[in-house]
């Protein structure tokens, strides 16, 4: 699954983000970065998955009770159940073409 509504957005404070149906990126430059349009239509794909605004709940309460856990953010953040998958397959990618149904579960720690 390849997405092809790329924006660019000089504003934004990380590299990319998945907004369903968009990926924003920072520059031109990472436009053509595939491992991190990989990750971000990862992210796409699990916003599919969850109907979209169940998506963004989890993944707020994800982070927040990694924030309790850790005390840190990039900690918390590294251990969201959807970043996990999204960052241990994004070099993968063929990943989508193979990857199974709600399968971001199974890094839930």
């Amino acid at each position: 699954m390849r997405y092809s509504w790329v924006i660019v957005c000089p504003w934004l404070k990380v590299s990319g983000m998945a907004v369903f149906p968009f990926i924003l990126v920072q520059s031109e430059k990472l436009k053509k970065d595939l491992v991190l349009i990989n990750h971000e239509s990862i992210h796409l794909k699990q916003e599919l998955e969850l109907l979209i605004i169940p998506f963004y709940v989890l993944y707020l309460f994800n982070y927040l009770i990694n924030l309790w856990r850790y005390r840190d953010h990039d900690q918390a953040y590294l251990n969201i159940v959807f970043e996990r998958e999204a960052y241990r397959n994004e070099s993968d990618l063929d990943y989508l073409g193979k990857r199974k149904f709600w399968v971001w579960i199974r890094y839930v720690q």
